[in-house]
């Protein structure tokens, strides 16, 4: 039995050596050195989209013109009713972290309550909702992808603290006559906690039945575009006081 377990240890060394073989112990390409999150300063990669001082990244969603949200002390607050706002620059696999904070004021509830969201390529929606003892439907509640997956848990903090979405999204690809070849897909951190695990999106969130078309309208856009690249992020004014900070993000 000894000599059993010593010739399986040392069928495994061998078998270790001959991975590493195959493997290989590469050089290069060295990884690019970048400076991590620190103290909660974006890495040196990011694309900063609001860092507490204007909204020079964005423009109103139908106008182009300049956004009428409010900053104060560092912090953007939707102005109700002047409208959601769309991203200058356009992208498609990213990695984004956004912080958001509902009214501490409880008004409404259900989708009433502290309602936002993000929209990955202004086509698919990670709702953002005051979920702290707010029953909605659950694909509809914060940390979902709008009308299509709940959060695997709730995360949500109490209305007026801080929550905080990293993102993970691959955008969808298409072959060069327009077919789908691989959907898009989302993951995503709630304060900290996995709530969405690589699911994959069935298509764009706002119509009765998600859908993928290389030439599409997106979200409050107004316009019929290509749909096959990158296109831009869309913050979504929804008629409630719902705050923002902190908004970064690296191109994949």
């Amino acid at each position: 039995m000894e000599k059993l377990v010593i010739l399986f240890s040392i069928f495994l060394t061998q078998l270790s050596v001959a991975q590493m073989a195959i493997l290989g112990d590469p050089m290069e390409p060295v990884p690019t050195k970048i400076t991590g999150v620190v103290d909660g300063k974006p890495p040196s990669d990011a694309i900063v989209l609001f860092d507490g001082k204007n909204m020079d990244a964005w423009e109103h969603v139908r106008t182009g013109k300049a956004p009428q949200w409010l900053i104060e002390d560092g912090i953007l607050t939707v102005k109700n009713g002047t409208g959601t706002l769309v991203s200058k620059q356009h992208f498609r696999d990213i990695q984004m972290h956004i912080e958001w904070r509902p009214s501490g004021e409880v008004i409404g509830e259900g989708q009433s309550r502290g309602n936002s969201g993000i929209f990955m390529q202004s086509l698919f929606e990670i709702q953002m909702l005051d979920s702290w003892e707010n029953p909605t439907y659950v694909n509809g509640q914060a940390g979902s992808v709008y009308h299509q997956y709940p959060p695997l848990v709730n995360a949500a903090n109490p209305p007026g603290e801080w929550q905080n979405y990293d993102i993970i999204f691959s955008a969808p690809i298409y072959d060069r006559d327009g077919n789908l070849e691989r959907p898009a897909f989302i993951t995503l951190l709630h304060n900290g906690v996995l709530v969405l695990n690589h699911v994959e999106v069935l298509g764009s969130t706002f119509p009765r039945v998600p859908e993928y078309k290389a030439t599409c309208e997106p979200y409050e856009l107004g316009v019929t575009m290509d749909c096959t690249g990158k296109l831009p992020l869309l913050l979504q004014d929804h008629g409630q006081v719902v705050s923002f900070r902190n908004i970064w993000l690296r191109e994949l």
